[in-house]
């Protein structure tokens, strides 16, 4: 069976820099626990519909992250960290 690695473009790095610490730790560790090495990326999250139809989602607390899962590269790529109210703006 394939495991996936994680990685972020560089948007999302910017954006993952400059949350608060506890919030930061919590969303990085969250990926690490339920992301990186895993084989089956989907179990956790949720697609998105619409214009997003190629993403999916999950939720860490009050923050979504948006991820495209390519699994010809078995890549997890994290395009985005938002919080909850601006996730689909």
């Amino acid at each position: 069976m394939k495991s996936f690695r994680v990685d972020y473009t560089p948007d999302a790095q910017k954006i993952i820099d400059k949350l608060e610490n506890s919030i930061r730790n919590r969303v990085l560790n969250w990926i690490k626990k339920n992301l990186d090495g895993c084989e089956n990326p989907r179990w956790k999250g949720k697609a998105l519909k619409g214009d997003l139809k190629d993403y999916w989602r999950y939720r860490v607390g009050d923050y979504r992250i948006i991820a495209d899962i390519q699994d010809d590269k078995v890549v997890i790529l994290v395009v985005d960290v938002v919080k909850r109210n601006d996730a689909y703006k």
